[in-house]
């Protein structure tokens, strides 16, 4: 596993294609051996993909799809190599290895997982949609703009799945505007996930068209804007912009590429997605599913109704009321219980929470004690718990040494897979749970957890940043009074 940040960019694209994923280099090399020939390729091709059980039943499945029924199913590798042709047959075996290389990565922090999922899901839906874009190019083109746009961001997509400590340190800057993000990135590994994508594309010696689109971006050819375009739209659909104008003007640029209205547009993107869900199952990678977004409403935009934005207010009301009582408590010589308990209760009654506990680091740092317990009425309760921490890292260790919230609102989920131990499942048992480290300087003295005990309620993604929001303000209280002392 990586470990060091500044390698070289030809160390990082060694490191990436021979050691991290060399189950994708060694297929690209197959590949690289047969031409695009029908003729000559498919029956030596085939004969290589038999001797790989796991890419023939996929070749199988995705050639029996229902967006490529036919009469009679296709029961060997030979005939779907005919029926599909040597370029989406190759392009079927390398999407296999891809998503399969990937999907195998392990020890990765839940928020590195949840990037390099959203990375495969949008890079998969980007191929796809490309080739939806080139509805009237011949075969070999369609093909090689499906590689390219699928292929954009391999360089980054690599770097996460390696789950290098750095991964862990990088992750926590991830919400910073993109453009920024990736700066960053590349000033603390020492080359930019561009530059990542470039080498291994040319080192797996892909295609013409991937590496032109990533070396020579300003080429502005209908192939390139139809690359850039399916990447741009795949991001919004995860990540809606905050201004609507924008990715409506986004759809407004494709449609007018494709010389069709944004309606038919829409249509076509529904669809697509709908056969990309189904093609994920084919490729055994199912777990991108819930990734695949479908085009944002109007509401995703930040666009509230009025009823909504009442209730909105009232609820920042009371989270500017809750600070102002954390402030209020700075003009006596109040305990850290003090602040802890008004953090709490405040916290329970605003978000609707069913308990919220301070969790104290044991003396001799083996495991978190409740110290302090709150009900849904904002009252005091006994709750007498302790969780391990010294046994191996699960959940909880983790949250307390991030800089930043973690929620976990399904803890069988594969990206917690590592994290959790019978106590932490008894303890989030069927409901949600938040965790906040707790910080005195940078000492850490335990952690918060903000709980519901129901999973038809769930923490928002809007409360959980709300809750983080109010607990960052209870660590600088805190720390300002230690600061005094």
């Amino acid at each position: 596993m990586v470990e060091k940040s500044k390698l070289t960019p030809v160390q990082w694209i060694e490191v990436l294609a021979k050691k991290e994923l060399p189950a994708i280099t060694s297929m690209a090399s197959v590949l690289d051996k047969f031409s695009n020939d029908d003729i000559s390729s498919i029956p030596k091709l085939s004969k290589v993909i038999l001797y790989d059980q796991a890419l023939s039943s996929c070749v199988l499945r995705v050639a029996n799809g229902s967006h490529r029924a036919s009469i009679n199913k296709v029961t060997t590798v030979s005939r779907a190599a005919i029926m599909l042709g040597i370029h989406s047959i190759k392009n079927i075996c390398l999407t296999s290895k891809i998503l399969d290389g990937l999907l195998q990565s392990k020890n990765l922090a839940p928020p590195v997982y949840d990037r390099l999922m959203m990375l495969m899901a949008n890079a998969f839906y980007a191929g796809m949609l490309a080739r939806v874009m080139v509805p009237n190019y011949d075969e070999s083109t369609q093909e090689e703009v499906y590689l390219a746009a699928m292929l954009y961001h391999i360089g980054e997509t690599s770097f996460w799945s390696t789950g290098a400590e750095l991964t862990k340190k990088l992750i926590d800057k991830a919400d910073m505007p993109d453009g920024e993000f990736q700066k960053y990135c590349a000033s603390m590994i020492g080359v930019s996930f561009k530059d990542l994508s470039v080498g291994l594309a040319k080192t797996w010696n892909l295609s013409d068209m991937l590496i032109k689109s990533l070396d020579h971006p300003e080429s502005r050819t209908n192939e390139m804007k139809i690359i850039s375009f399916a990447n741009q739209l795949t991001s919004a659909i995860s990540s809606p912009p905050k201004n609507k104008a924008e990715f409506d003007k986004l759809l407004t640029d494709i449609s007018t590429l494709m010389k069709t209205d944004v309606t038919s547009l829409k249509v076509k993107i529904e669809n697509t997605r709908t056969e990309a869900l189904e093609l994920l199952s084919a490729y055994d990678a199912t777990v991108l599913e819930s990734y695949l977004k479908p085009l944002p409403k109007s509401t995703d935009f930040n666009h509230s109704l009025p009823t909504q934005e009442v209730q909105y207010l009232n609820k920042e009301q009371a989270l500017l009321g809750a600070l102002q009582k954390l402030t209020q408590l700075t003009k006596n010589k109040n305990t850290i219980n003090s602040y802890l308990s008004q953090a709490l209760k405040d916290a329970v009654q605003i978000f609707a929470l069913d308990r919220c506990s301070f969790w104290v680091l044991s003396g001799d740092k083996s495991q978190l004690e409740t110290r302090l317990n709150f009900d849904s009425e904002g009252l005091p309760i006994t709750f007498d718990c302790a969780i391990p921490i010294n046994q191996g890292e699960n959940v909880m260790s983790y949250a307390l040494h991030q800089s930043n919230s973690v929620l976990i609102n399904d803890y069988k989920h594969i990206k917690w897979r590592n994290y959790m131990t019978g106590d932490v499942e008894r303890l989030i048992n069927k409901g949600s749970m938040s965790i906040t480290p707790v910080k005195i300087g940078q000492k850490e003295i335990g952690v918060i957890t903000s709980h519901t005990f129901d999973k038809s309620r769930s923490i928002s993604n809007e409360t959980f940043s709300k809750l983080s929001f109010l607990f960052e303000h209870l660590n600088i209280y805190l720390n300002a009074v230690n600061t005094k002392r």
